[in-house]
């Protein structure tokens, strides 16, 4: 340990550090909360409130602002302010109303009928229930190919269709009337309300998607249904929206507007938060961690989500399972998390991460499920001589980790290749490649080892575990198991609640023994806020809304 403290403090002075978040452990004894406006100030004029727009940081261009086609966080935590589905979650991630005033759930749990409340586009035009049936189907659409569609493979023909195997008739989803929306599930999902939430389940104006296919691309050509506008786009260097007077609860949207940044280096964009230019940051410099910790002055909060590296198992040699568990066991998550990255997070045990509740909601599933990985050289050793000897390898092929250029990523990538040849004796190359570029690559399994990472879209550890089904479009590593794909087929099939959770512990156990992801860390926040600034609501399951935002 003493020389992984040595090796690693050295690196963390390379290379500037960025932080996406990751779960924490206990509650830092300097847990600060983001500062709370004065109270015995008074509160801003509407003029002058109207004059203090929120800087933010986004850190680099969202993927798309199209609702099935962006499908990240940089896309959505714009887009949750752009536009609104049939509910929001609340500061507790409970659904609430949003698009919708009420629903109704049949008796057999399958039929939810909602009615819509009245709340025009930017354009003037009515929301009306039409919107939602054409903006998911056109999700489930083969020719979006959105990542987004398996989410709605709850509902009776979508996967069929998405699949190529039905119709877009056979989806059953329909507006009763303008303002009447009805859904059928092939069977009950008791996460329905928390999933659309989900911005893929947006909406989107009928009209102008089928006039004009760019029209998500532009602030000119963009129309949604949320509290913001898209007044301003420069892209790859910021976006700027202003609050929506159509807005149906427009009388309590208390910020004038924002403008998100697109700044991938945490030393610049610390810089710029000393120099007021931000009034929040995604991360803590590592430099300065320490001492702004011990002030208090982190904001740290638990998260949900995960960073893992994907193995790519129709490429040597990780078509090998035991060369696959021998590279996992050797990564070591709790001087990575202590050393590298300094966040206070939780080394990642295995894929599905804290936040995500067990049987009926009670206890966490993380804590029953306990650890899957573990950190043990020695046997590591043992398991690549094993796999080395199945292969007929006498020395493995050259291996290369590919990673998306950012701080933190760079750093993660340099650690774990030291980790790589002080644990197993194996040097790796490593390959740094653009965010999309990566994406493109793992999709088109053209990787040995790739960064990656996952955000759950609704609080359910299905929603993790999902993604390595044989056929899923999230799964990116080639790894077919047909008992896995049966026991989470089956999972959606089951009403009793404590059965259908030991079905995913059972599940992840079989994902964690076939390796074919090696889970790094759980994400948490942990970042700067300006005493300014209050109101931004952004829980460990949904994404940033702005609506209640105070600038001073």
């Amino acid at each position: 340990m003493k020389k992984w403290s040595k090796l690693l403090f050295s690196a963390t002075l390379s290379v500037s550090m960025l932080v996406v978040g990751c779960s924490s452990g206990e509650p830092p004894a300097n847990n600060a909360q983001p500062p709370a406006a004065n109270s015995n100030e008074p509160a801003p004029t509407p003029t002058e409130q109207a004059a203090k727009l929120l800087l933010l940081n986004n850190i680099k261009e969202p993927t798309s602002l199209d609702p099935p086609v962006g499908f990240d966080e940089p896309s959505y935590n714009i887009l949750n302010n752009l536009m609104e589905g049939l509910t929001r979650l609340d500061e507790n991630q409970k659904p609430q109303p949003a698009a919708a005033t009420e629903w109704k759930i049949s008796d057999d749990g399958k039929t939810y009928t909602f009615t819509l409340r009245d709340n025009k586009w930017t354009n003037g035009e009515p929301v009306k229930a039409e919107d939602f049936v054409f903006a998911w189907k056109r999700m489930l659409d083969p020719q979006t190919a959105s990542q987004a569609a398996p989410l709605a493979y709850i509902i009776e023909g979508a996967e069929a269709y998405n699949t190529g195997k039905g119709t877009a008739d056979d989806v059953q989803i329909k507006a009763v009337d303008d303002k009447t929306l009805e859904f059928k599930l092939a069977q009950p999902a008791s996460w329905t309300l928390l999933m659309l939430s989900n911005p893929a389940f947006f909406p989107v104006h009928k009209a102008t998607v089928e006039k004009d296919p760019n029209w998500a691309n532009e602030a000119a050509t963009f129309v949604g249904n949320g509290p913001f506008k898209l007044t301003e786009w420069a892209h790859d260097s910021e976006v700027k929206i202003m609050k929506n007077e159509n807005y149906w609860d427009a009388a309590n949207v208390t910020l004038a507007g924002a403008v998100w940044k697109m700044i991938d280096d945490t030393n610049t964009e610390y810089q710029m938060y000393q120099n007021e230019e931000l009034h929040r940051t995604t991360s803590v410099p590592a430099d300065l961690a320490d001492q702004l910790f011990s002030e208090g002055k982190v904001y740290v909060r638990d998260g949900a989500g995960t960073e893992f590296y994907r193995f790519n198992v129709t490429k040597e040699p990780f078509d090998n399972a035991n060369i696959r568990k021998a590279f996992s066991m050797a990564i070591d998550r709790q001087t990575l998390v202590d050393m590298v990255l300094m966040r206070k997070q939780r080394p990642g045990t295995a894929f599905v991460s804290y936040g995500m509740p067990d049987a009926n909601s009670t206890g966490e599933f993380r804590e029953v499920g306990g650890d899957l990985v573990k950190f043990d050289p020695a046997e590591a050793k043992k398991l690549l001589e094993q796999g080395m000897k199945e292969k007929g390898y006498t020395t493995l092929p050259e291996i290369t980790l590919t990673y998306r250029s950012g701080t933190n990523p760079e750093k993660t990538a340099l650690a774990v290749q030291e980790m790589f040849k002080q644990n197993l004796g194996v040097d790796i190359k490593l390959q740094k490649v653009e965010g999309q570029v990566l994406t493109d690559m793992t999709k088109q399994l053209q990787y040995q080892i790739a960064r990656s990472s996952w955000l759950p879209d609704f609080g359910d550890p299905i929603n993790f575990l999902d993604n390595f089904r044989s056929e899923s479009p999230n799964n990116r590593t080639g790894w077919k198991n047909a008992e896995y794909d049966k026991l989470i087929q089956a999972t959606y099939l089951e009403a009793d609640d404590a059965k259908r959770f030991q079905m995913l512990h059972d599940a992840e156990k079989m994902l964690m023994d076939e390796a074919p992801i090696a889970p790094l860390f759980f994400y948490n926040t942990s970042l700067l806020q300006s005493e300014k600034v209050s109101g931004i609501q952004s829980s460990s399951l949904s994404y940033t809304d702005l609506r209640k935002v105070v600038v001073k």
